[in-house]
């Protein structure tokens, strides 16, 4: 039987991480519910043990269940019958195999029905499910609605409706709006209080709302009249059950397509608080976002496995003057292209899923017991660590995906432009990585602070500091090399003391950063395990390739240069 996560070794070694050891124990509070639950672990290996048996039954839904309706559900997409969606019959089959094998609402706590996994092997899953079909990772992936329930939500909220969520009920953040996209603080969609009812009603429009007929949405919406910015937004809970909601139309995309994208109209609907007013952009929606990017992230990993896997096969069926096309120089230099920077993503993103893993164990732990001084610093650390790398991440990864898609298709040649292979499909889909969640220009807003406060420069200090084995070490002294010529061009950058010239050059000094950083890991990677050496040699050479390309470009370019970019 096919099965993602066991033919995958790189999967399991992410999952073997030895920071894990430290994340699940404080996840699990040295153990505490083994005497509560039947199924909660004894330790830590036993805990590692259940990660894997779950990541097992989604390897082989995602392989046998999900990649096998794919094409389906891209032909027939989801349509609107009497104001409800309804999901191609691929993507309800989809739905029903995971709901039926618990396999929703696995990172909640065990008293709502979850297993209290931490977020690295819900990573895993989700790059697992991606690279089934990326439009259901959507849907299944919007299940990180329940974390903010869990997270902010009153008791009562939260009794109703976590326990839902491993019963299969689908989940939507309502977010933008046709006059605010990316900028959130300019939602418009009203929030009326009624005294008598104790009811919050809501108003207006929400657009482009992936999944926006969910059984459960987090609304942002304006509780505040007369403000016109963030600290009069707040968070709120729509349950469809009300029916006060209508699906106005469907976005016709060009990929994705069995995730359902909605324009919605809410008269009257009754809706409940979510935590403290005006809260809901400044700390709710922002928490939810980075999770969804967290998401995007692993959805990138599983779009480009998929992708690389279908150029590998067809390289090595395909012939051409006598031989396979793998054997050709200008195709197995782009294949194993492919494959480094697949180890590349993956490894920011699984130290990425580590850092928010610790930071929200302790936010969890914070809950029973009050945490140390020791606890509180380090929470801090990897809280300032998982903000830097969330964006990070979110851009290299969808931006690599999207190359590598587009890498697959080419060694497919025209076949691969024809809808008889599933590259076609694969290329559409993973246009949309670099785009919702924040564009990867607004990546790059959201990440240019770690560069100009120098904070990246410091993590690679970190990295440096950690010992490798001695046949390594001139990857070290290359990575050494790269960091010394990233800090003399960023010091170069910020003594012109001119923001907009900053700006201009933002992204080409956060992809400095994440190349250095990337090949850190990688090397340490390597460090842990020799088969990675390889990754790790390759990649740190293709990016010092590439940053003295970037560095050259910042070094002979001056203000005055500025203006032959505005038209």
């Amino acid at each position: 039987m096919a099965n993602f996560y066991t033919e995958n070794k790189n999967l399991k070694f992410h999952l073997n991480h030895p920071d894990m050891r430290r994340i699940v124990s404080i996840r699990e509070n040295d153990f505490e519910d083994r005497d509560k639950y039947e199924f909660a672990p004894m330790d830590y290996e036993d805990a590692i043990d259940s990660y894997e048996r779950i990541l097992e039954v989604m390897g082989q839904l995602s392989a046998e269940v999900v990649a096998n309706n794919a094409e389906s559900v891209d032909q027939e997409g989801a349509k609107i019958i009497n104001n409800e969606v309804h999901y191609a019959a691929g993507t309800k089959k989809n739905h029903e195999a995971l709901t039926q094998a618990g396999l929703y609402g696995v990172t909640l706590p065990r008293k709502y029905g979850g297993l209290n996994f931490s977020i690295v092997p819900y990573v895993v899953a989700a790059e697992l499910v991606a690279r089934g079909d990326a439009s259901f990772a959507n849907i299944w992936g919007l299940q990180d609605c329940a974390e903010t329930i869990n997270e902010f939500a009153s008791d009562d909220l939260k009794e109703k409706y976590l326990p839902m969520i491993n019963q299969g009920y689908t989940a939507a953040m309502d977010l933008t709006e046709p006059d605010a996209g990316s900028d959130l603080q300019k939602v418009q969609l009203k929030a009326t209080y009624d005294e008598e009812t104790d009811t919050w009603y809501l108003n207006g429009v929400k657009r482009f709302i992936t999944n926006g007929d969910a059984d459960v949405s987090l609304v942002l919406a304006r509780s505040e009249e007369g403000t016109s910015d963030a600290r009069g937004l707040s968070l709120f809970l729509y349950d469809k059950k009300h029916q006060a909601r209508q699906v106005r139309r469907l976005e016709n995309k060009l990929g994705i397509k069995g995730s359902p994208t909605c324009e919605l109209v809410f008269k009257d609907a009754p809706a409940t608080l979510i935590g403290n007013e005006r809260m809901g952009l400044i700390k709710y929606v922002m928490s939810l976002m980075n999770s969804a990017r967290l998401g995007v992230g692993a959805q990138s990993v599983g779009i480009a496995e998929a992708a690389y896997r279908e150029a590998e096969n067809y390289a090595r069926e395909r012939e051409q003057f006598g031989k396979t096309i793998n054997n050709y120089p200008a195709i197995y230099e782009m294949l194993t292209s492919m494959k480094v920077r697949i180890d590349a993503m993956r490894t920011l993103l699984y130290e990425t899923a580590r850092s928010v893993d610790l930071y929200k164990s302790y936010s969890q732990l914070a809950d029973k017991r009050a945490l140390t001084k020791e606890e509180k610093q380090e929470q801090k650390k990897v809280m300032r660590k998982a903000d830097m790398l969330t964006p990070l991440q979110k851009l290299m990864n969808s931006e690599y995906c999207n190359q590598i898609a587009y890498d697959s298709l080419q060694v497919h040649g025209g076949s691969g432009y024809m809808k008889d292979f599933p590259i076609e499909r694969i290329y559409r889909d993973a246009r949309i990585t670099n785009i919702y969640e924040g564009t990867s220009q607004l990546q790059v807003v959201a990440a240019s602070k770690g560069v100009s406060n120098k904070s990246y420069l410091n993590l690679i200090r970190e990295y440096e500091a950690i010992e490798v084995t001695p046949d390594l070490e001139y990857l070290r002294k290359i990575l050494a090399k790269m960091t010394q010529q990233y800090e003399k061009v960023i010091n170069r950058i910020m003594e012109e003391e001119d923001n907009e010239f900053f700006e201009f050059h933002s992204r080409r000094l956060v992809e400095i950063a994440a190349n250095i950083i990337t090949g850190h890991l990688l090397l340490l990677d390597a460090n842990r395990d020799n088969s990675y050496k390889r990754s790790a040699d390759l990649f740190i050479k293709m990016a010092r390739a590439e940053n003295i390309s970037k560095v050259g470009f910042i070094n002979n370019f001056t203000q005055q240069d500025m203006s032959s970019f505005k038209f």
